[in-house]
Parts: structure tokens; C-alpha cells; sequence
């Protein structure tokens, strides 16, 4: 009975997910073992090999997915591009017909998205502006800027007036500029 066991024990231990091989190499060190008369009566388990038990991940069981009804006909077939424009009647038209319905289309589209940003600017100038400061760009000429009109328009003729005396030209700018 003691083989019957042995077989057994093996038996329970592969429904445990514990491979065979273990246990007949357990066996096989067992029946040398038992041939030795010194080691007889001694603790074999020194000479026994002990294996680790490995902490496997197990698969994690698929999700299961709600079935849907049966339905012994297949889903209609979706149209291909040739059985659309059949319907549209776009097959029979020349590439003129088409290159300018197509230019229709970009028209029809531009005009709507040029209608949403027409609403969008009157929305934005609606709205009160935030008050932020106002910078004044600095003139080019410092001097210029506190002169008064009258000021600059005597400069000017009195500039004119001394160019015609020297002999230059009216079109001659120089002599307006500060040096």
C-alpha cells in the first residue's frame, strides 16, 4: 500500500499545480536512500531537495462582456463611395459639374464660418473694453514738441528766405533740418 499512496500523493499534488517531477525525484533519493544500512535509521531531509514555493500571478479572469441578442442577418452594408454619388447623381456629371460644386461647397462653408467671427467681433465689441494706461509714443524730436505752430512756420520761412539769398535751390531740405 505504501506505493499506492505514494502514487496518490503525486496525483493530488499535480491537481494542486504542483508538477510531478518534484515528487519522483523526491522518490528516486528515497529508494537510493533506503539501500545505504548507515543511513538507515537517520533523518533523510539533509539529503531530500527542498523547492521553494513560487508566488506565481495567476491571469486575472477576462471581463466578461454583456452579450448582445442574436440576430440571424448581418448589418446592412455600408455604401460605397460610387453608390453615393449614384444617389447624388455626382456619377453622371462631367469634372466641370464637379470641380464646381466642390468650389460651391468651400464657398457655402467659408461664408458660414465668416458669419460665426462677424458675430464674434460684434459680441467682442459690445463688451467694455478693460481700462488699461495708455501710453503716449514719445516724438522723435523733443524740441519740436514744445515749439508752438507758429513758432516752426516762422522757422520754416525764415529758413527760406536764407537759402534764396545763398543761391540754393527751393527743393533743397537741409536747410530745414537742425544740426
Amino acid at each position: 500500500f505504501k506505493g499506492l499512496k505514494q502514487a496518490r500523493q503525486v496525483v493530488v499534488d499535480c491537481m494542486k499545480n504542483i508538477h510531478p517531477v518534484y515528487h519522483i525525484k523526491r522518490l528516486m533519493i528515497q529508494k537510493e536512500l533506503a539501500k545505504d544500512p548507515k543511513l538507515a535509521n537517520e533523518d533523510w531531509s539533509r539529503f531530500l531537495p527542498k523547492f521553494a514555493k513560487k508566488n506565481v500571478q495567476r491571469r486575472k479572469p477576462a471581463k466578461t462582456t454583456i452579450k448582445k441578442s442574436y440576430t440571424p442577418f448581418p448589418p446592412a452594408q455600408t455604401p460605397r463611395k460610387v453608390d453615393l454619388q449614384l444617389e447624388t447623381g455626382q456619377y453622371f456629371a462631367t469634372e466641370e459639374q464637379r470641380k464646381a460644386r466642390k468650389i460651391q461647397e468651400r464657398k457655402l462653408q467659408s461664408s458660414i464660418v465668416s458669419k460665426e467671427k462677424r458675430k464674434q467681433r460684434e459680441l467682442e465689441s459690445h463688451t467694455v473694453p478693460d481700462k488699461k494706461k495708455q501710453r503716449s509714443k514719445p516724438s522723435r524730436d523733443a524740441s519740436l514738441q514744445n515749439m508752438d505752430m507758429d513758432a516752426i512756420t516762422n522757422k520754416v520761412k525764415a529758413a527760406a528766405t536764407a537759402a534764396n539769398k545763398h543761391g540754393k535751390s527751393k527743393g533743397d531740405l537741409s536747410n530745414f533740418v537742425q544740426r
